[in-house]
């Protein structure tokens, strides 16, 4: 018995981590999207922005891509799982002007 309740407790741990971990991950990313959609309002190189902001995050940069005014970032986190495994949380995000997606410009 004690140790099912053990074992649940770990699991519960580890699901916990999981969660904050993606939470930071998607922080990480949509602060990054920002950054680099203000750098291309600026004329400067985005994905350096991105790189920079995504490393203050303590994340792994895994994409950035400049389609005109809009920018599109993937990134990483790595959890620390019991038994020593290692668990890759990823997160994207998308920023950009607003004309800049025809879906959003097209609503009366």
């Amino acid at each position: 018995m004690l140790g099912a309740l053990l074992l649940v407790a770990v699991l519960l741990s580890v699901l916990g981590g999981l969660v904050v971990a993606q939470r930071r991950a998607q922080s990480a990313a949509d602060l990054a999207a920002l950054a680099g959609a203000v750098s291309v309002q600026r004329g400067q190189d985005a994905c350096a922005a991105v790189a920079a902001l995504v490393r203050r995050n303590d994340a792994e940069l895994r994409s950035c891509t400049v389609a005109g005014r809009e920018v599109q970032v993937v990134v990483a986190l790595t959890v620390e799982a019991p038994a020593g495994r290692r668990l890759r949380v990823d997160a994207d995000a998308r920023a950009g002007p607003v004309d800049a997606v025809p879906a959003l410009t097209a609503v009366p």
